[in-house]
């Protein structure tokens, strides 16, 4: 009889051998092709952990407070001693700000484990939102190219523009997203029926 390992129950960690008839138990394994199936083991376990809901939730929440918190702090819009907004704030500027943050948390929410052209449309969205309700005269990049007068006479008012450009990308993209079918939960779901 051959051993085979399987993942044990989720609150435990380790590795469980059970015995399948009919296996070459002549065949031994390489040392890279062990360590190449405990690494997969545990990369499963620590995926199936990350992605209970709870978890998912949790991490959704931690990263659209915190990057309402960082953008506000960075741009100005949430007063600290550390840096003096130039521009007066106005109400798109927190919308758009709230916002943004609202969307990457639901982008997170939403995320897969399977790479795609999301994130280049995610990170398009996210720049062009803190463009929105950041201070244009106050960005060094931008005033590196221009100067402040040309930021505040042609980039200022464009701003509510590029906010809702950003908004319409991060619409398109959640709901692209959420008419998608899950590959890996169906994966997940076909190989729990078979063992």
């Amino acid at each position: 009889m051959c051993k085979e390992a399987v993942v044990l129950p989720p609150m435990s960690w380790g590795i469980q051998y059970i015995d399948i008839e009919g296996c070459d138990c002549d065949r031994g394994f390489s040392t890279n092709e062990q360590t190449a199936g405990l690494f997969y083991v545990l990369q499963n376990e620590a995926g199936r952990r990350m992605n209970s809901p709870s978890r998912r939730h949790l991490k959704a929440t931690a990263v659209s407070a915190g990057s309402f918190v960082l953008f506000g702090v960075v741009t100005g819009l949430l007063p600290n001693p550390i840096y003096v907004r130039m521009v007066p704030r106005t109400v798109l500027d927190y919308l758009f700000l709230a916002l943004t943050a609202g969307f990457l948390g639901f982008y997170t929410l939403q995320r897969t484990t399977r790479a795609s052209t999301d994130e280049k449309t995610a990170t398009a969205s996210a720049v062009l939102g803190f463009l929105a309700f950041g201070c244009p005269i106050c960005n060094a990049f931008l005033l590196a190219l221009f100067s402040s007068s040309a930021l505040m006479t042609y980039f200022n008012p464009l701003r509510p523009l590029l906010g809702v450009v950003s908004v319409i990308l991060f619409v398109g993209l959640l709901y692209a997203r959420s008419q998608r079918t899950c590959t890996s939960c169906e994966v997940t779901s076909q190989q729990s029926k078979t063992h």
